[in-house]
């Protein structure tokens, strides 16, 4: 029949899952707390530190040039991750009640809005053509949550597995095993590997870096393979099949696999965010059930969850934070209560402290505030 679901969906009395798992909230957070101001707070209190193990520190809130993998770099794959769980909690529901064009109608709508997002996030029509930047962060999002969200519709878990294969192998033997058209070569470079080709050829408006955008076309494809194992990860989370103890065992146990494969793979195939190879796809995906396993065991095993309760607002409004940042700069906000004097007689090291800290203060505050007059952004 054509509004019949894939046999992948269960329901909430299938899986003892009918209350709202807080690690999923706490974790997504988390990843937005280092994008409101935790970095630059993480930044200074490692620049206090000062010495070898404060620049080692230092350089995590960075991104790696090119080849490497950092704490940093971690931040944009978890949020894909998380979209994917997100994208399981939110269809599963509508597969079961209206069918599949209920799903489609629930899933397009999103899409479109969040791409839309984007481009205002990037100026919109504040710049003339072709000074406009197509695709970005919110646009990957929305076309990672487009395109996972077509293969959940119609796809059981196993061809979900054989999908998110399919996107990371595919991607290496392209880049591996064929040479970049006009040099000649296979070649991981930046200005030479077929990410780069495609997206100097044929992606039009700005682009990042010149000739290729880190959210570019070809790109995109193993983007997909980090939103399904959000996927992968809600399925695991939502079984009624497994003890909490045996799912943070697999989230754990497994993320380090896939952080050691990961790596054991980037001997040949190198891992590198900016063009999101499958290597670092792996890694990141690993660190991200790792962290879930983490904050799954604390925060709804042990129940230990007032400490969280700044990561719960920050997550319960993870796209109106991240708007508002674009529009609001806490930083220069900060500067009218710790600036001037204040900053002079506080020293370079304690003056970008407490206005990291101020900033920080200033964003939490926000969210506290959408939290407490419950205002969420939801698309």
């Amino acid at each position: 029949m054509e509004n019949e679901a894939p046999a992948h969906q269960t329901t909430e009395a299938q899986t003892g899952a009918a209350g709202r798992v807080a690690a999923v909230d706490v974790l997504r957070g988390f990843d937005m707390f280092w994008l409101i101001g935790g970095t630059g707070f993480g930044i200074a209190l490692a620049r206090l530190l000062g010495g070898d193990i404060g620049a080692v520190l230092e350089t995590q809130f960075e991104h790696a040039q090119w080849i490497g993998f950092r704490f940093y770099d971690l931040i944009f794959p978890l949020f894909v991750f998380l979209v994917g769980m997100s994208l399981v909690f939110s269809l599963e529901k509508r597969l079961q009640t209206g069918g599949r064009w209920a799903a489609y109608k629930r899933l397009l709508r999103r899409a479109v809005l969040l791409y839309l997002m984007g481009l205002v996030y990037y100026g919109g029509l504040s710049k003339e053509w072709p000074d406009i930047r197509l695709l970005g962060v919110l646009q990957r999002l929305a076309l990672c949550y487009l395109f996972a969200g077509i293969l959940f519709i119609h796809l059981r878990p196993r061809g979900l597995i054989i999908a998110c294969f399919f996107c990371l192998i595919g991607y290496w033997a392209l880049l591996s095993f064929v040479p970049v058209p006009g040099t000649g070569q296979i070649s991981f470079d930046e200005n030479a590997n077929w990410a780069w080709y495609l997206d100097k050829q044929f992606l039009p408006g700005h682009k990042h870096y010149g000739d290729y955008d880190p959210e570019g076309l070809l790109s995109t494809i193993p983007s997909v393979a980090t939103c399904l194992l959000g996927v992968f990860a809600a399925f695991l989370l939502r079984t009624a099949a497994l003890t909490p103890w045996r799912k943070v065992l697999l989230f754990i146990g497994g993320g380090a696999c896939l952080v050691a494969v990961g790596h054991l793979w980037g001997l040949q195939f190198p891992v590198i965010k900016k063009i999101w190879t499958s290597s670092y796809v792996l890694v990141a995906g690993g660190y991200s059930f790792a962290l879930l396993g983490f904050f799954y065991m604390v925060v709804d095993i042990f129940g230990f969850r007032a400490w969280a309760r700044p990561l719960l607002w920050i997550g319960a409004n993870p796209l109106t934070i991240y708007m508002a940042k674009n529009i609001v700069d806490f930083n220069a906000l900060a500067l009218r209560f710790v600036g001037g004097d204040v900053q002079r007689l506080a020293g370079e090291d304690w003056g970008y402290l407490l206005q990291t800290g101020v900033s920080l203060a200033l964003a939490l505050l926000v969210v506290w505030f959408l939290y407490r007059r419950k205002i969420f952004l939801r698309l």
